[in-house]
Formats: structure tokens, sequence, C-alpha cells
């Protein structure tokens, strides 16, 4: 989950790393830190918390460095501190990582034993010490590299920099993801290309297993067995992309208000020019192989696991086959009875999820098909993938996701439609009857929007509550779930998400004046189900937030406030329409508390780690 960035060139290169790091700081904001290489000495500064902490410090590094590293980190072993900060090593070599050492305890015991002395608590430091050692047997760092990593267990992206070789970088991959950037008289590396674009367009992606050494002017590339590797190139289309607030006071905020547009790009992705039909290629399978597939497991974390449960509810009824959603921590972990005719559907904004990266890989052992939902173009996940749906939302940089979400929700609704009309349960008439609601999806999310200061208001009422439930039946069960993350994430508010009919069973023992009940509840086929789960928590005096329809008297009358939305017939458009209020006011919850809605504590946005 940290974030590391290296550069080999012919100009200074503190500031570019830098600003690198800037690019980089979702992936892990507990530390960060910067070594570079000059006149044979390797200079590192570090810093507790946030980059911006770090800055005072640059100037302290020799201005005309041009080789260096950086690494702002999410911490795993060890607390975050000056001295567990990354680079690790000031003497001959220097790291920088991004993983976890499964086995780092007996390593570093037998260093132990060996009189190294360790300054870190980190796990990462073991490497150090192991390179060490073999360099001054080899007095090769190459060779030392392929010597420690049979003894390295877990997962790792490493950064390595020697003082007596200062026009180098190597670079080692392994369960982490990690990209080298293409330029002219210089070049470099990543954990995301994203950090790399003000830079170059032209990336290579290594693959586990891989190791690269990395100049100004060469990259070479081998396998762990020293056997050299040829790779192909990609070019980035950086045109649209951006990673800018583009006025707005948080990246939060500016993607809810990005979700219109992604959503459009999203529609007139699938959709025919005439609007009546569908791209069948982007379902990824034929017809004939999505026949013979027998049951479904939608794998996923976090909000892409509850986009995964709305993803059962709107594909099972399409496609007429058993749909089953998975934590991805967890799925592989009970021996699943999965075979060829099982399809995995991952779903990730990253595509370096750790968890769900390696329940595609053991989906593969057992011989089944895979196919994922992903944001970003040539991530691990879709690298291993036999084909994939991709969002195309933009970069998402605030750690809660919101257009990442709905674009899953909407990318699902496709797939199902897709599907269930390829294998003839959706005739020609019916199909296109979806499509026509679905072109209205981005204008009816511009309308809720419009509420956004009427929600920022209702936020206004509960920033200093201890506690929230949120509610719903249906389809607005998962997204309750998913409402309940948003808040917990970015507001530090305890909340917790149930289905409207499993409150008398339980969680209604929780319901009195002190706790707010955030209930979704627009008018749909189980509204008056959901009006009665109302009324008993109405009875025992809890203070509901209803979601639903400013023309609903029933909602209006149980409810201390109301979160508009507009309605629609159809449930998973609904879905999709009533997750933005649940966004908007988490938001404007944190915002009134005062927290880092950007950047929540003990979060970061890409979990590359298990």
């Amino acid at each position: 989950m940290c974030g590391i960035i290296g550069f080999v060139g012919s100009e200074p290169c503190v500031n570019d790393i830098f600003s690198g790091l800037q690019k980089l700081e979702y992936r892990g904001y507990d530390s960060s830190g910067i070594a570079v290489v000059n006149d044979g000495t390797i200079n590192v500064i570090k810093q507790k918390g946030k980059l911006s902490a770090l800055e005072p410090l640059l100037k302290s590094l020799p201005k005309s460095s041009k080789v260096g590293m950086g690494h702002t980190r999410w911490a795993t072993h060890g607390a975050p501190s000056v001295k567990n900060a990354h680079p690790h090593g000031e003497q001959r070599i220097c790291i920088v990582h991004n993983g976890i050492l499964d086995n780092y305890k007996e390593l570093k015991i037998d260093l132990l034993e060996e009189g190294k002395t360790f300054i870190s608590e980190t796990d990462s430091e073991v490497i150090v010490h192991l390179l060490q050692n073999e360099i001054e047997i080899a007095h090769d760092l190459m060779k030392g590299i392929l010597n420690i990593i049979p003894r390295l267990d877990g997962a790792y992206a490493l950064g390595i920099m020697e003082k007596d070789h200062p026009e180098e970088i190597f670079i080692v991959k392994q369960a982490s993801p990690l990209v080298i950037g293409l330029g002219e008289g210089e070049n470099f590396f990543a954990s995301d290309p994203l950090a790399l674009l003000s830079h170059t367009n032209r990336f290579i992606f290594l693959e586990d297993g891989e190791i690269a050494k990395i100049t100004k002017d060469e990259i070479k590339i081998w396998d762990f067995n020293g056997a050299e590797v040829e790779k192909d190139v990609v070019t980035f289309d950086s045109s649209e992309i951006s990673m800018e607030k583009s006025g707005y006071r948080h990246y939060m905020i500016k993607e809810i208000h990005d979700q219109p547009s992604v959503l459009r790009k999203t529609i007139n992705r699938w959709l025919t020019d005439d609007k009546k039909s569908l791209n069948f290629n982007l379902l990824g399978f034929s017809e004939n192989e999505l026949s013979q597939i027998k049951k479904i497991h939608i794998v996923a974390c976090g909000t892409a696991y509850y986009a995964g449960m709305l993803g059962k509810y709107v594909i099972e009824p399409l496609v007429q086959k058993c749909v089953e959603v998975e934590l991805a921590s967890e799925f592989r972990y009970r021996n699943p009875f999965i075979d060829k005719d099982t399809l995995i559907l991952s779903v990730t904004q990253s595509g370096e999820t750790a968890d769900t990266l390696a329940c595609v890989k053991y989906a593969k052992s057992k011989g089944c098909r895979t196919l994922s939902i992903c944001n970003v173009a040539f991530s691990s996940i879709p690298r291993e993938s036999d084909f994939t749906v991709y969002m195309e939302a933009g970069p998402e940089i605030g750690v809660a996701s919101t257009k990442a979400f709905t674009s899953m929700v909407l990318n699902f609704y496709f797939l199902g439609l897709g599907w269930g009309r390829l294998v003839g349960n959706l005739d020609r008439q019916t199909l296109e009857s979806h499509l026509e609601e679905v072109v209205q999806l981005p204008n009816l999310i511009e309308k809720t929007l419009n509420a956004e200061s009427l929600i920022s208001e209702v936020a206004g009422h509960y920033f200093e509550e201890h506690n929230c439930l949120f509610v719903g039946r249906n389809f607005f069960y998962p997204l309750a779930l998913e409402g309940a993350l948003k808040l917990k994430e970015v507001s530090y508010i305890h909340a917790e998400g149930y289905a409207g009919g499993e409150l008398k069973h339980g969680p209604i023992a929780l319901v009195d004046k002190t706790i707010p009940i955030l209930a979704i509840a627009p008018l749909s086929k189980d509204h008056s189900k959901m009006i009665s789960n109302l009324e008993e928590i109405y009875a025992r005096e809890g203070r509901i937030i209803g979601l639903g329809s400013i023309e609903d008297d029933k909602l209006r009358s149980l409810s201390k406030d109301l979160l508009p939305c507009p309605i629609v017939e159809n449930m998973a458009l609904q879905a999709i329409i009533c997750s933005v209020p649940l966004q908007i006011f988490a938001y404007y919850v944190a915002v009134h508390r005062g927290t880092d809605v950007d950047q929540p504590r003990n979060l970061a946005k890409s979990v590359t780690v298990e």
C-alpha cells in the first residue's frame, strides 16, 4: 500500500521525486522519505506524518543529485515514526519497499545472531542486511539480489541503490505493483504510472518474478533465474487524465460531482449509436461461452464488495444463473467448490487489490473463467484476467470511493443486460426499454446533486453523533452497508448497515432517541414494507433521516430530516441515484467534524498487501 518512485537522469531529480510522491500519497501518508546518490554518498531525509512535513527537509539534499528514490508509507510493521520511515540503509546500499515479508521475523533472528544491528521495527530493513551480506561475498548487486530472493516470502516491490554504482537503480517485483517509465536521457519507476505522467506516457509493466536495472539511457530486465526478458512498451493516452481538484475543496466532493460525466461516458461506450442495442464485444465472452457458465462468484473488497452485492441483485434475474458474492479476503481460504464452468467476476477500482488479485490467480489455477471490472488499465488484475470491463472513471484520488462505486454498479447492469440478451433471456423490445431508461441516468444524478446544499444542512444536524444506523430493503440493503462504510471512513462515526426486515431480529435493541437511523426508502415495490419497519423505529423514538421522494408523505411524517432524490421505477438505476445523497451526506458530516476527508486516518486508497 506504500508508494515508491525513482528517477535516473541527466538533470537534478529531488523536486521531481517529491512531486511524484505527492501523486502517490493516496497510497499511504504515515511517513515519507527521499534518498539520493551524490558524489559517492547516499543522502537520506525522512519525516513522520503527511508528505508536507517532509518538504522543509528537501533543502538539505544535494541540489545536483540526478539519481534518487522516494517513499510514502502506510505502516504495517512498526508504528509511524522517523526511524520506521523509508528509505532504509544510508551507507553502502539503500532500499524502498512496498509490500510485506511474511518471514521477516525468522530472517531477523538469524541476522541478529550474526551481530547485525537494526535501527527500525520494519520488515523491510531485513532486506538491507541480507543484501549487504551478499554484496560482500559476490561484489555484485545483481548477484546479491538473485541470491536473497529465494529467502524472501511475501510481497515486495523494491527500489535499490548502491553508492558504488550511482548511475543505476535496481528494482524487483513480486506481488506488489511496479512500473517503469521511459524518457529521453532519463528513466523512472513507480508504484503507479500516474506518478510519472508529467514526464512520460511510455511504460513497461513488470510482472511478478522480474528484476530490472534502470540507467538514464537503458532498461534491462531479467527473471528470477537471471534470464533476460523482453517486454512490450505501453503508451498511455493521458490527454483525459487529470489529478486536479478543479476548484473543489476536496477530491471526494469533486469526484462526487464527476459522476454524471463518468456515467455518460460509460453509457456511450456500451450503447450502439442508435441507443437501441449494446456493444456486445464488451462482454468479453461469446454466447456459447456464456451459456457454458453454470455459476458466478463476484469477489471484491470494501466498497467494491458492496457494489458486487448490488451486482448480484442486478445480474442474477437477467442471466438466470446463481450468483454468489464473496469477500475476496475470505474466498480462497474456505476452499470453495469452483471449476471450469464457474466465472469469477472480480471488481476493483485500482486493479491492484491484493486479496482480489489472489482470488483471480486461485480461480485460474482451478480452471475457472475470469472477468474483471476495473478502473485502471494495465493494472495487475486485468492482466491476470481473461477479460476486463474498464470503468474508465478517471483517477479516483479520494480514499473513500464514490464515482468508482456508481460506475461499478452501472457496468454490472450492462453486463447483465448484455448477457441476458445474448443467451435469450431478454427480447429486443425489453432491452430497448431498459436502455431508454438508462440514458436518463446522468441527468437524474445531476438533479440529485442540486440538493447538495440541503444535504449539507442536514449533515450539520448530525456531525456530533457517535453512532448511526443505515437501513434499506432489497437493492437498498447493500446501499445501506455502503452508506455506513462511507460515513465511518471519512467522519470516524461508528455506523452500521442493516436490512430493514432484520431490525426486529436483534438490531432494534439499539434504537432509542439518542441514535439517528438513515432510512433508504425511495418509492418502490418494497416501500410499504420499509415504511412498516420505520414505524417500528419511530415507535421507539428513533431519529429517522429519510432518503426518498420529497412527495412521499408517509416518509416525511416519520422523518426528522429528509434527503431528497429523484424516483424511477428501475431498481438498479434507483440504487445508483440513491448512493449520491449518501456520499454527499458522509462528506459534509466529515467536513463539519473537521476530519481529513481525502486521507482518513489509518486508510490508503490502494490496498496492495493482505
